[in-house]
């Protein structure tokens, strides 16, 4: 990957995901099938960002997160990631990240960072014992983001803050030493891409839910995913129709259904409109399950080749140091720091 998205007219898009744990079928329509449309047009930097995920060290188990870490990349393939066309990394294996992140530091203000929603979410009730590193976490994101000139950012609704702090802080950088950083926007998801969680349809899908069963896996078996669905929550007046408000087990499953056939919620409902929760459920499933099975099979493919993995991910950093090293070097510069001999 060179510096030249710009010059060939081609967006440069960056996104990350944390190795917190199996890739879900919210991640997968919420970001990663989105991550695989962007590459047909786009310069694409993706990261698995792992200094991210050691910022709540209640969590943190080292093996467990090599692990991860090494499960994730193979998801990232799996379901179309192709780092023939995009640069795929491990966030630590580029050192420009956390350098950048420091030189933003001094940036960034206290304020900003304290009205920051998720660190407030997360921080609730235990000020004292909270991670300087959490508190930190969106100047990191900065750096990871404008180390690459990134043009566009995919975020959900509740990131967006993220990227108006990230572009605030290139900003103010630009202003004050010169011009070095690009400001990028952000790219809202599709409409359906909010995947629920099968037992609490109130709630995004995610991996830390209460219970498993309200959770597909990309790599689950067919069998569980049907099961899954089978006891996916709805009501009890019987009705297939979209209402998000009223109806938000049978809307989730719904846009399920759009999203993995290629209809409309609208087209998916009219389908069933005549038609128990019973069927509706079985149709996810049949849906859910081809669609997946191509992406866990190639998943569990790479996972069990770990060199070749890692192989791609080496390759991977040495094509992100190629835009991220003089990007640093420029921010040093521009702030006055003496080259080194």
């Amino acid at each position: 990957m060179t510096d030249g998205a710009a010059s060939t007219g081609r967006a440069r898009v960056f996104s990350g995901m944390q190795p917190s744990g199996a890739v879900h079928l919210g991640n997968l329509l919420g970001a990663l099938t989105g991550w695989v449309t962007l590459q047909k047009d786009a310069d694409c930097v993706y990261s698995i960002v792992d200094l991210h995920a050691i910022t709540a060290p209640d969590d943190h188990d080292p093996a467990l997160l090599r692990q991860r870490t090494l499960d994730l990349a193979a998801a990232l393939l799996g379901v179309g990631v192709d780092p023939s066309r995009s640069t795929l990394f491990v966030q630590s294996h580029v050192r420009e990240h956390a350098e950048l992140a420091w030189l933003f530091n001094c940036v960034a203000t206290f304020g900003e960072l304290g009205r920051m929603p998720q660190f407030k979410d997360k921080s609730a009730g235990r000020d004292a014992s909270v991670s300087v590193g959490l508190f930190d976490y969106p100047v990191l994101q900065t750096a990871d983001i404008l180390l690459y000139h990134a043009t566009k950012v995919p975020v959900g609704e509740d990131q967006r803050h993220h990227i108006e702090l990230a572009r605030d802080i290139g900003q103010r950088f630009n202003h004050r030493f010169g011009e070095v950083f690009t400001l990028p926007t952000a790219i809202l998801p599709p409409v359906a891409a909010r995947v629920m969680d099968l037992q609490e349809p109130t709630r995004k899908m995610s991996k830390s839910a209460s219970s498993e069963k309200g959770v597909v896996f990309v790599l689950d078996e067919p069998d569980a995913i049907a099961a899954k669905f089978r006891s996916a929550v709805t009501d009890s007046d019987g009705k297939v129709r979209v209402d998000r408000a009223a109806k938000p087990g049978v809307t989730n499953l719904l846009e399920i259904l759009a999203a993995t056939t290629s209809r409309t919620v609208e087209q998916a409902a009219d389908e069933h409109a005549g038609s128990g929760y019973g069927a509706l459920k079985t149709a996810v499933a049949e849906a859910v399950i081809p669609f997946l099975e191509p992406m866990r099979a190639r998943s569990l493919e790479l996972a069990a080749d770990q060199a070749e993995l890692e192989r791609i991910l080496a390759d991977g950093a040495a094509r992100a140091r190629e835009v991220a090293a003089p990007t640093l070097e420029r921010a040093r510069l521009a702030m006055g720091l003496l080259p080194p001999a």
